[in-house]
């Protein structure tokens, strides 16, 4: 058994990606991410679906036409593949711990 708030360290200088489940046609993954934003390299331009929820924290997920959207605790959203967005904005004061599932 493993609990998702496991393993958390108090110093966050980097987001952290952990598969938790890998199936030919779905990944589920735990992301931890403590005021990180995503890369300055550019949008995500995933292959994949992603369904993700925020557990704790919040984050602010941006879409390439401008919409934002800021997910809090049990907030969750649903990106289709090749939808242009990058997240903006994670909570400095506490970890925000991300669940995504790509499909």
């Amino acid at each position: 058994m493993e609990n998702i708030f496991s393993n958390i360290p108090s110093e966050l200088p980097n987001e952290i990606f952990e598969d938790i489940i890998i199936t030919e046609k779905l990944r589920v993954e735990r992301i931890v991410s403590k005021g990180q934003t995503s890369p300055d390299s550019g949008w995500y331009d995933q292959s994949e679906n992603e369904w993700v929820i925020v557990l704790s924290g919040y984050g602010v997920i941006e879409y390439i036409n401008g919409i934002k959207i800021t997910l809090k605790q049990g907030d969750y959203l649903n990106i289709q593949a090749h939808e242009k967005h990058r997240v903006i904005e994670t909570s400095s004061d506490e970890a925000t711990v991300w669940l995504a599932i790509f499909y």
